[in-house]
């Protein structure tokens, strides 16, 4: 059951991190797989700042969504480095 809450919750925090970072997203597959890790990089920064670790289903979702984003800005920007150096 777990695993199955961290999916919806992948795929929820990756399909609003598509909607937020303007652009089509990466497909159904990836956004979810840029949401768990999203969710893992959230969920160490709130630690780290020492916020507790749980919460509800809105705050998880919103944890996730704020990692999924630094996740795609960085991914944004080591893909079209490369992209401009070629």
């Amino acid at each position: 059951m777990f695993i199955i809450w961290w999916l919806i919750v992948g795929l929820i925090a990756g399909w609003i991190t598509g909607k937020i970072m303007s652009g089509g997203g990466y497909g159904a597959i990836m956004d979810m797989v840029v949401g768990l890790i999203g969710a893992l990089i959230g969920g160490f920064i709130m630690r780290s700042l020492g916020y507790a670790g749980s919460g509800g289903l809105i705050y998880t979702i919103l944890v996730a969504v704020a990692g999924a984003v630094i996740l795609t800005l960085l991914l944004r920007l080591v893909t079209r480095g490369r992209a401009r150096s070629i």
